[in-house]
């Protein structure tokens, strides 16, 4: 074969190889991976099913849109049954097994403080939907939360409790983390505040009969009863306040700012505040308040795709993730640290639970006007002023 032929041979062979090229899909980039640890199921599922609700619409949405920095969110879904055990367990298969690049849970306290020493030692951002100010206090590099703080809680009820005049109460908390913290942190509040807390009851997430406790408060001349707690026991109390016809103001903390709290109550719940995020009053918020449009929007998306009421702790989780998806815009990536550090340095962010400013001494980024009081009437919620 001459020269001319052997260069001719060269053309044609580099052509045919430029042409199977083009052929060739370009290799699609690496998806961004998204672990989450929520309570679907077991006794936590009234927060943890709204959550993975929520994180599932929106991921769908944002990969629809063209995913972030053209790379699509793969999810990475556990349902720790609100079990603590369940959730180390998973937090470490998302960093061992399935090489996440952030997380996003747990659902209750319990769960998140199990998980923080391994998200520590791995050096992964860890954001939780749950509520006690321990899981940020003291200040964890790789951790942050969602949710409002339990003294913030016990800061807007004791505020309310002043304006109408109420200088004691009755203090009734669960067993359980959030209640436990939800009470140390209320006593702190009302030393602070001026206020007596005439009793210091508690009760079991399970129990089925609160007449005893409030009795015991009613007795002691409470003006008011402050119920911290989550799932279904604070409906019980409800009927139970409502069926000894007390005739004191009762509260509860922002683990039951929910739909679901009011249908369970029923008539009982009339009257009964509460802080709470401003999406559970999502469309009443004035127009030019800055968390209306996200709020509304979120709000008919969630309840257009699932046929129910949407729920603040559903709301703590598309907050979650949206800023998570916001700091790997920021960062151009998904390096850990760099990561990290733009959630730290994350200012202004409207979500549907406030406005986040988060720092290297504050990993919540919320203040007190953040939370709403709010009171239930006629079935629903209303602000109050």
């Amino acid at each position: 074969m001459g020269n001319t032929d052997t260069a001719s041979f060269k053309l044609i062979a580099l052509l045919a190889l430029g042409l199977g090229l083009a052929a060739t899909p370009a290799r699609a980039a690496e998806p961004i991976r998204i672990g989450s640890v929520v309570s679907a199921t077991g006794p936590a599922s009234f927060l943890g099913d709204p959550e993975q609700k929520t994180l599932e619409l929106l991921v769908e949405k944002i990969n629809a849109a063209g995913g972030v920095l053209g790379r699509r969110i793969e999810l990475i879904p556990y349902d720790d049954a609100s079990d603590t055990a369940k959730a180390n367990t998973m937090i470490r298969r998302l960093i061992q097994q399935d090489k996440v690049d952030v997380i996003i849970g747990a659902s209750t306290t319990g769960s998140t403080m199990g998980m923080v020493p391994v998200a520590e030692a791995a050096r992964i951002p860890l954001v939780s939907l749950a509520a006690a100010s321990v899981i940020v206090e003291p200040v964890k590099p790789y951790v942050f939360k969602m949710p409002h703080s339990d003294r913030m809680a016990a800061q807007k009820v004791l505020e309310d409790m002043k304006k109408r005049g109420i200088s004691d109460f009755a203090l009734l908390s669960d067993t359980g983390g959030f209640g436990k913290s939800g009470h140390d942190e209320t006593l702190k509040m009302a030393s602070s505040m001026g206020i007596r807390v005439l009793e210091d009851l508690s009760y079991g997430d399970k129990d089925t009969d609160m007449t005893p406790q409030l009795t015991k408060a009613k007795m002691a001349g409470a003006k008011a009863i402050f119920v911290f707690g989550t799932g279904q026991a604070p409906a019980v109390i409800a009927r139970n306040h409502a069926q000894l016809d007390l005739s004191i103001p009762l509260y509860m903390s922002h683990g039951q700012a929910s739909m679901e709290f009011a249908k369970l109550a029923g008539k009982s719940a009339e009257g009964i505040r509460m802080p709470s995020p401003a999406l559970l009053v999502a469309d009443s918020l004035p127009a030019a308040d800055p968390q209306r449009a996200v709020s509304v929007e979120y709000k008919g998306e969630f309840e257009s795709r699932y046929k129910i009421d949407v729920s603040t702790f559903g709301g703590y989780a598309f907050d979650a993730l949206r800023m998570v998806v916001d700091a790997i815009r920021k960062t151009g990536g998904t390096d850990k640290e760099k990561i990290r550090a733009a959630l730290e340095q994350t200012t202004g962010f409207i979500g549907v639970s406030g406005i986040y400013n988060m720092s290297e001494t504050d990993h919540m980024g919320l203040g007190a006007q953040s939370f709403r009081m709010v009171e239930i009437r006629n079935a629903g919620f209303i602000e109050i002023q």
